[in-house]
């Protein structure tokens, strides 16, 4: 992510912000539908993305298509978006799906578990290859894809939790399920106050050493983390650790891997 696309999204979360508590789960599906519209259309995200292109002009381009089926708060939202300079296109798309999962989570009960629904969703497509290739497939409609995920999950899972996995198989923009999921629950994490450390291991670790680890990891990083715990027999053995950007790999798998480097070399 370049430092322009960093300034957008940072001036597009204090726009968020500003809006305060009138915003609700109608804001984020408004927004996610936003995005999926503008990226259906190539010349309206040039127009949009453009430096060149005057800030009326975009203003214009976006009454244009949206007119009055956007709420006023989130058309003058929208509209900050596209004030800023994103790095590359695919960013302004990637922006604004940032804010529909942060207004989504916003608008969530204090008792919602975001996050653990969308993880919980990520593994259990993991471990069905019938399900993945589903949800996965290009070959696949996506309207498909969302009655298959609303079969699964209404009444299960907060509506926040249905509102963005329909969103990510709608426009996964060349996403996996494993990094959709990810992402998603990522930001929506952020937007509650703490971070995810993705933990993974050749078989499941006791709660009592989750507690030890997810403790011991929020006092190094110096901020509240939650564990979301991955098993991967092909480990073998040890741990890895993924915060973010950061991964520390402790592994088997890996020790062998640079061993066989090393060997190589």
């Amino acid at each position: 992510m370049g430092s322009t696309t960093r300034d957008a999204i940072a001036a597009s979360k204090a726009a968020l912000a500003a809006i305060g508590g009138t915003v609700d789960l109608a804001t984020a599906e408004q927004l996610l539908a936003a995005g999926r519209i503008i990226g259906e259309s190539a010349q309206l995200q040039s127009i949009l993305t453009d430096p060149a292109t005057e800030q009326e002009r975009k203003g214009d381009a976006l009454e244009a298509v949206f007119g009055s089926s956007l709420s006023a708060p989130v058309f003058k939202l929208l509209g900050t978006v596209v004030s800023n300079r994103w790095s590359v296109e695919a960013d302004l798309l990637a922006g604004i799906e940032e804010l529909g999962l942060r207004a989504a989570a916003s608008s969530a009960a204090a008792d919602a578990d975001i996050e653990g629904e969308v993880f919980a969703f990520g593994k259990t497509v993991a471990s069905n290859p019938e399900l993945e290739l589903a949800i996965s497939s290009k070959l696949g409609d996506s309207d498909s894809k969302v009655t298959l995920i609303e079969r699964l999950l209404s009444g299960k899972v907060a509506p926040q939790t249905l509102v963005i996995l329909r969103h990510l198989v709608r426009q996964p923009r060349g996403r996996r399920i494993n990094a959709l999921v990810r992402d998603a629950a990522a930001i929506v994490a952020d937007q509650t106050g703490y971070a995810i450390a993705t933990v993974t291991t050749a078989t499941p670790i006791a709660a009592a050493q989750l507690e030890r680890l997810q403790s011991d990891l929020s006092a190094n990083y110096g901020r509240q983390l939650k564990v979301n715990q991955v098993v991967d027999p092909g480990l073998v053995g040890g741990v890895r650790v993924q915060i973010g950007d950061d991964v520390i790999d402790g592994s088997v798998a890996s020790r062998l891997q640079e061993l066989r480097l090393q060997l190589a070399g």
